[in-house]
Order: structure tokens, then sequence, then C-alpha cells
């Protein structure tokens, strides 16, 4: 089925995004990725494109800021010329893994020590915009058909308050809604359009916001199995959603998390 399949990853050499590739790689798709590294982080992005050909997977990867409208043309482009040289290619599914917003407090004695219409403009255009933007592209171009699957990652944060989160979570908040309204857009394309709620999960992303050992202790007392949440965990529904018989989970927060968001920890008593 995934011959000539490929998917498109924003965010693609950490945490979620880089479980993603191996996981659906392993399925036979072809993996695009956008990432945003520096020099000493690019040995694990030409580790994870090794394992990924090991795997007998074509890869296109490309170190750049994903939010950049130009360079978001570039990665277009660079689709378009990749789909041409294989007959039948096409995106099976668009993954939106971009972790990078402000941490401040909307409220602050000293301006400079709150956040800012620059900040909360580049948190919300990076972790939410961006998935429409590239969407448009994605579709406009041809890139996508019927069976496409676009996949927005969200958090419980979209509807919690957590100090300094307040930027992030109205993007997670947004990137719900936008899937909601890319299901009812996309339908006659025969493409749906869903976000995962994802637990609690120890990634470089989460251990940015203020009091995250805080954050994963309460969440290992509340999860019934006890644990984290994985990158595995999700990159394993993402690969349930890729198959054919998941056409009709459309316009979904489908939350995994092991149960976590279901108890109530007032009458827990540990």
């Amino acid at each position: 089925m995934a011959s000539q399949q490929y998917v498109l990853i924003l965010g693609v050499s950490s945490g979620f995004g880089r479980a993603a590739a191996r996981a659906l790689a392993a399925d036979g798709f072809h993996i695009a990725g956008v990432h945003l590294d520096r020099a000493a982080g690019l040995q694990q992005v030409e580790d994870l494109k090794a394992e990924l050909h090991g795997m007998g997977v074509r890869t296109l990867f490309y170190n750049m800021n994903a939010a950049d409208p130009d360079r978001r043309a570039e990665v277009i482009a660079g689709l378009k010329d990749e789909f041409a040289k294989h007959e039948g290619a096409s995106l099976r599914m668009m993954l939106h893994s971009l972790a990078f917003g402000t941490l401040k407090p909307f409220i602050a004695d000293q301006p400079n020590d709150a956040i800012s219409q620059k900040n909360l403009d580049m948190t919300l255009d990076v972790m939410a915009n961006s998935l429409i933007y590239y969407t448009q592209d994605v579709v406009r171009n041809g890139l996508m058909g019927q069976g496409g699957r676009i996949v927005g990652l969200t958090s419980a944060g979209a509807t919690r308050v957590l100090p300094m989160y307040g930027a992030v979570s109205a993007a997670k908040a947004a990137m719900e809604s936008y899937c909601r309204q890319l299901a009812l857009e996309l339908a006659p394309y025969g493409i749906t359009a869903n976000s995962i709620r994802a637990g609690v999960t120890h990634t470089p992303a989460l251990s940015k916001i203020p009091g995250s050992d805080i954050i994963m202790n309460n969440a290992l007392m509340r999860n019934p199995y006890h644990r984290l949440t994985t990158p595995e965990d999700i990159a394993n529904v993402l690969r349930l959603l890729a198959k054919d018989e998941a056409q009709w989970i459309n316009g979904e927060v489908l939350g995994v998390d092991g149960g976590e968001d279901a108890i109530d920890l007032t009458w827990y008593k540990p």
C-alpha cells in the first residue's frame, strides 16, 4: 500500500516527530521532514536518516524554519520535484509536530518580563497557524488526495492553566479548532483531519516548561498505568490513522494517554 506514499513530518528530528518517522517508515512510507537544528544536533538527524534508509525508504529532509513562508515554498517545490520522479507518489499523511513557543506570563510588573505581541504572534504562528498554510499548499498543489490524513498534535494544556503556558495553551486550543474546521473543508477531497491529545510525555519541549518535574510526577500518579506517555505510543496511533480503515475518524481530538486525562485526583490517595 505504501510503496509510493510519503509522510510529511513538521518537526521530524526529535520527540514525537522522530518516533513517527521510524514507525511509519517501518510500514513502508517514505519520509519527508522539516526540522531546525544547529550543527550540534545534526548528527542525530543523520543517524535518523541512516536508520530510515536501512528500512528501505526514501527521505527528503529540510533543516529550516518551518514557519517561514519562503522556506515552506521550498518544501512544497521539493515535494513536487520528488513526486515527479516517482509515478503515483503522494502524501498519505502530514503530521504537525512543531513545538516552539514563548513561555512567559501575561501579566508582570516589568514589561520585558511579560509576553509581548511579537511573542504571542510567533507562538500561534509556529504552533498552530502553520498547519493551515502547509495544508493549503499541499492540497492546492495536488500533493495529497483521497485517503490523505492531516494530523496536529495537541495536549491537555489546551484546556488547562499552567504558569507561563498561556501562549502555548492558546496555540494548542487553536490547533484543535483548526483541525475541526479542516475536517469539514477537506471532506470533499477525501482527506481527514484530526488532532492527537498526547498524555504527558518526557520530550525536549516539556523540559522547557517551568515545573515540568511536577507535571510529570502528577501524571505518573494519575495515569492508571503509572507511567508517562511515550513518543512511540503516539507513533503507534499514527500508524493506525494511516490505514484505510481509519477513514471515518474525522474532526476528532484523540486522547492517547492510557487514561491519564480521565482520572480525577481529588479523591486519589497514593
